[in-house]
């Protein structure tokens, strides 16, 4: 397993999973930079990385991310630094004639309105939801990008689009973090607290997707060693459950024993998000994780790692 394969993004939730199951499956010959080693925005930089390493597969897990926040606040900086990256790591990759890229983009490149579940064919048909639409156009070129070279020059460069993901090394810090982090840290809090009651936004009606994130590197690994016939891949585990659902699954790994208050007064966002998974099972992989036994793994995670959480500062 000495095929030398480059996972940009290494160091972060997606991409770390996806070294530690190459690790697993016995691949030996991993690259990976840290951004103060290599800063993908710079392209001449991305340019002299692949003439001096000479990958032969390219796993792009690199992104400027953030909640509906940070997307609101930065909106030129989600756009732009992530058009830089993907480009850099496209176009290098290609000009350095590597035949396999796998790109990773988010279920936010659909429609706002698109019908669920959503369909790989339901991208460009209408317009995006406008709190992430700026994140999303950039991972929508990626996948453009990466069907073009596909299109034109026959080379193996697909897209995967992963539901909500979530699990070890994810983000918990309360103001940036996505749902299923966020609440794993307030009903920790709360238990420590003499379980003390969790307000929660919304009525708990919206439903959500959510796939353990070793899933997902499992998915890459599929992709890395098949050739898949189509250019763009929904990767989720194909169920949804309600915010209410979630939150009582996670009240109960956490332990928690007190009151779940819902504040009606806050939004819920789309009332359902799933995604059509029907094509990546047809070529043969679908996810193998519970939902209530990845997040009682994430859990574990956290406890042991809740001294040096990570908290995202823009």
């Amino acid at each position: 397993m000495n095929t030398k394969i480059y996972i940009a993004g290494h160091k972060g939730m997606v991409g770390s999973a996806v070294w530690r199951a190459l690790t697993t499956q016995g691949y030996t010959n991993l690259i990976g930079k840290s951004s103060a080693e290599l800063d993908l925005r710079n392209q001449q930089a991305v340019t002299d990385f692949f003439a001096t390493e000479r990958p032969e597969v390219v796993i792009d897990a690199a992104a400027k991310v953030g909640g509906i926040l940070a997307n609101n606040d930065y909106p030129y900086q989600f756009l732009m630094e992530n058009m830089q990256i993907q480009n850099n790591l496209i176009d290098g990759a290609f000009q350095a004639g590597v035949e396999k890229f796998i790109f990773l983009g988010s279920s936010c490149i659909y429609p706002k309105f698109a019908p669920q579940p959503l369909k790989e064919e339901y991208l460009l048909t209408d317009s995006l939801e406008p709190t992430n639409e700026w994140y999303a156009i950039a991972k929508i070129t990626g996948v453009k990008a990466c069907q073009a070279i596909r299109k034109q020059f026959g080379k193996d460069y697909v897209s995967l689009m992963p539901t909500n993901l979530y699990g070890f090394f994810d983000n918990f810090d309360l103001n940036t973090s996505h749902v299923l982090p966020a609440m794993i840290r307030k009903f920790h809090e709360a238990k420590l607290n003499g379980n003390t009651p969790v307000t929660l936004w919304g009525s708990g009606t919206a439903m959500r997707e959510f796939l353990f994130v070793d899933d997902m590197a499992a998915a890459v690994v599929y992709a890395l060693e098949n050739t898949l016939p189509e250019h763009l891949y929904n990767v989720g585990s194909g169920t949804d459950v309600t915010i209410k659902q979630l939150a009582e699954s996670i009240q109960q790994a956490v332990g928690h024993q007190g009151e779940i208050l819902w504040d009606a007064t806050k939004p819920d966002g789309t009332p359902r998000k799933l995604m059509d998974v029907s094509k990546i099972k047809e070529v043969g992989w679908q996810s193998s994780t519970e939902l209530n036994e990845g997040i009682a793994r994430t859990y574990a995670w956290f406890l042991e790692n809740v001294e040096s959480i990570k908290e995202v500062k823009m």
